[in-house]
């Protein structure tokens, strides 16, 4: 009798409370994600956060059994757990299932953001890590995420030299995989907010960079006119930040790239000035 009384009981008490089953699963979801971060338990992480048809949408160790509202921010939960444990993304980095798991988190993240730029943060650490691995492009894509804002408020807030560098890294990664339409739109990126950096003589470096990566650009596109006068003006950097045989490495794309360019004064000209170079 008792055992039947508990059961209608049971029966009893309202069983599709969606907001109560959302903040379960979401309490038992950021507790995995927790022992998961500690443990570095990268399979358990790739069940939370798999997009695989073998997870079932009623899959409770899975963030499939969320809404969308609540997977952005499951998402931001790790994001910010896995930043604040160096030890976690010192083995993450190597690993293909976290890699995968940073990847889908960093795409499904709230509008809004993340606590303290997590979100950049992260995607700076990726970026260095496949930089040193050779994976240019996807250093590029991973960069090309940030999130940056003129509200100085803000914690995505960036300078604008800070912008510049950004732009200039994703031109650079690009150049070296020859992906020279992707490093075009970066490096046009940063050619609009390069006149905006205050104190240029301390972002000489930078600005250097820039104009280094705009004259690859041009030459890769065939535009050997420009990109001739490009390589000559950096050619007469007077700057100790560029050795002397990178300017006339410099020279000599310059004198390359006129020689390739269509017959003109232009040409002419620039021909005269890298005539004289070599001379002096």
């Amino acid at each position: 009798g008792t055992s039947n009384n508990r059961r209608s009981c049971l029966e009893n008490v309202p069983r599709n409370n969606p907001r109560r089953h959302t903040r379960t699963a979401m309490d038992r979801l950021t507790q995995a994600i927790d022992i998961s971060i500690q443990g570095s338990d990268y399979a358990s992480l790739n069940t939370i956060f798999g997009s695989s048809m073998s997870h079932s949408y009623g899959d409770e160790r899975s963030w499939q059994s969320l809404g969308q509202g609540e997977q952005r921010t499951l998402a931001s939960y790790f994001i910010k757990s896995a930043v604040s444990n160096a030890s976690f993304l010192q083995s993450a980095f190597n690993s293909p299932l976290a890699m995968q798991v940073m990847d889908v988190t960093l795409r499904h993240l709230p509008t809004t953001g993340v606590d303290n730029a997590a979100d950049n943060k992260l995607r700076q650490m990726i970026f260095e890590f496949k930089v040193e691995q050779g994976d240019y492009v996807g250093a590029a894509v991973c960069l090309d995420g940030l999130r940056m804002t003129d509200d100085e408020g803000s914690p995505y807030y960036m300078t604008s030299a800070e912008k510049c560098d950004v732009y200039v890294k994703i031109a650079e990664c690009y150049l070296e995989e020859g992906e020279t339409v992707k490093a075009d739109g970066a490096v046009t990126k940063a050619g609009q907010v390069v006149e905006s950096i205050s104190d240029p003589e301390q972002h000489m470096a930078l600005i250097l960079r820039y104009k280094s990566t705009y004259a690859q650009v041009l030459d890769s596109n065939r535009k050997f006119l420009q990109a001739a006068s490009r390589y000559h003006d950096l050619s007469q950097a007077n700057t100790e930040m560029i050795d002397a045989d990178d300017l006339l490495r410099m020279l000599g794309r310059a004198a390359t790239c006129a020689i390739l360019a269509p017959s003109g004064p232009q040409r002419q000209r620039i021909l005269g000035m890298v005539r004289c170079c070599f001379l002096l």
